[in-house]
């Protein structure tokens, strides 16, 4: 599943696109789950709506190029996952990139000890992407769809 997630951990800068940059097959796989789901469980469409919603508004709110004051991120992040603290989570160091896996909830990444409130190198410092995909060129949209089948930059 990394190899078709990690188009999305591609993105040289977080902003509220890389929210919603996922792999065509990363997303019917996705899909494939949710609706065995709600058909297994019988969830009520308006109820599946509001938690599409709710997901999209909180990925694009976590991954955001914004900052807030230090005391408020401080508070926010004990109940949602912020901006700052998942940015970490981009970080090309893979003991960051291993940690703060939280999309929407915090609390999960301290409960399983994966919860890391700063990045080695400050927020000013750390380097966002995958080590082998640095070269603008892989971010065109052909090298994107083809990263799960590349075992590194260029080859197939």
């Amino acid at each position: 599943l990394w190899r078709l997630h990690r188009m999305h951990h591609a993105d040289l800068d977080i902003d509220v696109t890389t929210g919603v940059r996922f792999h065509p097959i990363e997303i019917l796989i996705s899909m494939a789950i949710k609706i065995a789901i709600v058909l297994a469980f019988g969830i009520p469409a308006a109820a599946v709506l509001i938690f599409e919603i709710a997901l999209n508004a909180t990925s694009m709110f976590n991954h955001a190029n914004v900052t807030m004051p230090a005391w408020l991120d401080r508070i926010v992040r004990l109940f949602v996952v912020t901006p700052d603290m998942h940015r970490v989570h981009h970080s090309i160091l893979r003991a960051e990139t291993d940690s703060n896996f939280g999309f929407n909830l915090p609390w999960w990444d301290r409960l399983f000890g994966t919860y890391r409130a700063e990045p080695q190198a400050g927020h000013s410092g750390m380097t966002i992407g995958i080590p082998m995909f640095r070269d603008p060129a892989e971010l065109r949209i052909d090298k994107l769809l083809t990263q799960p089948f590349r075992d590194d930059a260029g080859k197939i």
